[in-house]
């Protein structure tokens, strides 16, 4: 029971000093500066406080702090998912928050961003990343593989679009650059537009120059690049965390895929594919756990709108080589001889663009045979 009463009659009545005080009632000389300072500020008089019970007493002096419960709470999986918006501030979020609350308490901006920190900080223990709408692609291939009657195995690869983890899969017969190249073709028509980036680890099949600052993408990848109107930024070597969204995306398409296809034998890719696309439609519905919505429902609100346009015509796989013109002006391709132009000397590039299928080339573009 606490003592506030005796404190004050003690200390206004009988005039007595704090350390008599303490002593007498066996409280701290604290305690009982506290009561007596809560006292004068609240202007209490010692005749004003002996009409007052112990439990009025302490409401005038020691005012109930706000509950939880009267502070109305924004929700912070909303407002997550809002700032991955372009151009969305906290600063923006909060103001809406109070205006569509005109009636009800709410949290000061600073006490709103910290509770938000606080919040961002229960969804991952890891470097948290910025997602901006329609900025990031991030690709990658699975680890485990799935096996065809004939014995080959096929590969998994996986996209997943940075703000709102929007994820595609497909299998492919192996992770040539052919393959890399078709299959992110395959996702940017999956998801209806181009992001601003494309983000692969570093594969050999796409990066010629593995650098930690500027990592060099062969011809064929900047084509396809400028085709699309995007870019291909490579994560750093042996910097997974760079493209913590993929990881993350190909782990759950393992398990939530792969795992449920593992006793499954197909006859051909297409096979895959079609037992593909239900699952990866049920992942992309799935509710998130700590957020609002699913994949999709953030898809459509956030990422969609901020996607550039697809081209109008469909990418053609390209190689590009460098061959020397004989003394004869002709050059090889792949077994070929083709003649070069007479004001063309020394060496030149020769654009192959194609569609067939992985080991068949054929000049599309260039010289004549």
């Amino acid at each position: 029971m606490r003592k506030i009463k005796d404190v004050l009659r003690l200390k206004l009545d009988a005039q007595l000093s704090h350390e008599r005080i303490a002593a007498s009632l066996g409280l701290s000389k604290g305690v009982v500066t506290k009561y007596v300072t809560l006292a004068a500020a609240a202007q209490l008089d010692w005749p004003t406080i002996q009409g007052l019970d112990e439990a009025d007493l302490q409401r005038r002096l020691l005012p109930s702090p706000v509950k939880h419960s009267d502070v109305a709470l924004p929700d912070y999986g909303y407002v997550h998912q809002e700032l991955r918006r372009k151009g969305m501030t906290l600063m923006l979020l909060w103001e809406e928050h109070v205006g569509q609350r005109p009636e009800q308490r709410t949290h000061k901006y600073s006490q709103f961003c910290e509770h938000y920190r606080q919040y961002a900080r229960t969804l991952k223990r890891s470097m948290r990343q910025t997602h901006r709408a329609g900025e990031k692609l991030f690709v990658d291939f699975a680890g485990p593989t799935l096996g065809l009657n004939n014995g080959d195995r096929v590969h998994i690869f996986v996209a997943s679009l940075g703000a709102s983890s929007y994820t595609f899969a497909c299998a492919t017969p192996r992770e040539s650059m052919m393959d890399w190249l078709n299959s992110i073709s395959l996702a940017l028509r999956f998801y209806g537009g181009v992001p601003q980036l494309i983000v692969p680890d570093n594969p050999r099949a796409m990066i010629s120059d593995p650098d930690r600052y500027e990592p060099g993408t062969n011809e064929t990848v900047a084509d396809f690049a400028r085709h699309y109107s995007t870019s291909v930024l490579p994560a750093r070597p042996y910097h997974p965390q760079d493209k913590g969204k993929v990881e993350s995306a190909v782990q759950v398409v393992e398990r939530w895929i792969m795992m449920r296809l593992r006793n499954t034998r197909f006859n051909s890719i297409d096979d895959v594919n079609d037992s593909i696309r239900p699952l990866l439609d049920r992942l992309n519905n799935k509710n998130f756990q700590k957020m609002p919505g699913t994949r999709a429902s953030c898809f459509t609100q956030i990422d969609a709108p901020a996607l550039q346009p697809l081209p109008a015509q469909l990418w053609e796989f390209a190689v590009f080589k460098l061959v020397r013109v004989h003394i004869d002006q002709h050059i090889d391709f792949e077994g070929h001889r083709y003649s070069v132009p007479r004001t063309q000397y020394a060496k030149r590039w020769l654009h192959n663009g194609c569609r067939t299928p992985v080991g068949r080339t054929s000049c599309a573009h260039g010289v004549d045979p």
